[in-house]
């Protein structure tokens, strides 16, 4: 799946405002809603997915009870996005967690963990961390980078998506 990064920065740059902030009525500023930003970002994959690249894209695959993987803290995990062949253990490329650049630390730590589990127990290629939102509006790609410098070793990429109808950038 060598094609994943290109897929990546192209679907991002095509979600409108409307998904990267959702209106709220009664409210002046849009919010950050992970949930619609990620629906938005699988159906824009989806839509420019390679047909027959033998890799599936999965959303919000649960975990629960694989034999496979039973322990290791990942027993109960369902990750944004997979891209892997289902079936298949070998056949794991990349998983993704998604995170509003405001995210609390508890959570951008939780997810960076989960990915670096993935890599470690489940034999995943690529595990991504995926912040879509202005720095402005908290800066996760600083204190995701801080946290990964705390764990030498771990694999995990950090992508920023800053605004809509702009391409997503992997920075570490």
């Amino acid at each position: 799946m060598h094609h994943l990064t290109e897929i990546l920065a192209q679907a991002s740059a095509a979600i409108p405002s409307l998904y990267f902030q959702l209106p709220v009525d009664g409210q002046e500023d849009p919010i950050y809603r992970e949930r619609v930003y990620c629906y938005e970002l699988y159906h824009q994959l989806r839509s420019i997915w390679p047909e027959n690249c033998g890799y599936s894209l999965g959303g919000e695959v649960d975990k629960a009870g694989h034999r496979l993987i039973r322990g290791n803290d990942l027993d109960n995990t369902k990750p944004d996005f997979l891209v892997h062949v289902p079936g298949d253990m070998g056949g794991n490329h990349a998983v993704i967690e998604v995170k509003p650049a405001h995210a609390a630390n508890n959570a951008i730590r939780a997810d960076i963990e989960t990915l670096r589990r993935f890599r470690d127990y489940a034999g995943y290629e690529r595990a991504i961390f995926y912040i879509y939102g202005s720095s402005e509006n908290g800066n996760a790609k600083q204190r995701a980078t801080d946290f990964l410098a705390e764990l030498p070793g771990t694999e995990v990429e950090v992508w920023v998506h800053e605004e809509a109808k702009s391409r997503a950038k992997r920075v570490v």
